[in-house]
């Protein structure tokens, strides 16, 4: 009887550890969200997005197509969400430049990682990320513009 307590006790610690890894990067999109602080809610965002890049390399390795698509769609939709919370804040870039600044250099590296991304796939599947960097290519020149020349009106 106990042998049998002891492998159910090991067997429901490894379901339990395998949903753990299993809990999709959504879940973080969520919560991001779920954060009433705009600011906060970009910089968790561009978090998500750096996850979400991890799982995509993780799924292309794996040849799993249709998880490479989603993930490259939350990356996207994760910029998206960074950059409308930093507008949506009503802040002069310029007067008050520390998350904007973040999110310029976030995006920066995200573009730089995708880039190698990119790279390391097969020129077949290569398009599949273009439409991808030219989004956060353009974000990042609005945060970097915001920068340098204040609210844009």
């Amino acid at each position: 009887m106990r042998s049998r307590r002891g492998m159910f006790r090991a067997a429901m610690g490894v379901v339990a550890l395998g949903l753990a890894f299993a809990a999709p990067s959504r879940a973080d999109l969520s919560a991001a969200r779920a954060e009433q602080n705009l600011e906060k809610r970009s910089r968790l965002a561009l978090q998500n997005a750096a996850a979400a890049l991890k799982a995509a390399r993780t799924a292309y390795n794996k040849s799993d197509d249709a998880q490479v698509a989603s993930a490259t769609a939350e990356i996207q939709e994760s910029v998206d969400l960074a950059y409308d919370s930093l507008k949506q804040t009503g802040k002069n870039p310029r007067s008050h430049p520390k998350y904007f600044k973040q999110a310029e250099i976030d995006t920066r590296d995200l573009l730089r990682r995708l880039d190698s991304f990119q790279q390391e796939m097969s020129y077949l599947d290569r398009p599949t990320l273009d439409k991808v960097k030219a989004r956060i290519q353009q974000v990042h020149d609005d945060l970097l513009l915001g920068l340098m020349e204040g609210k844009r009106k």
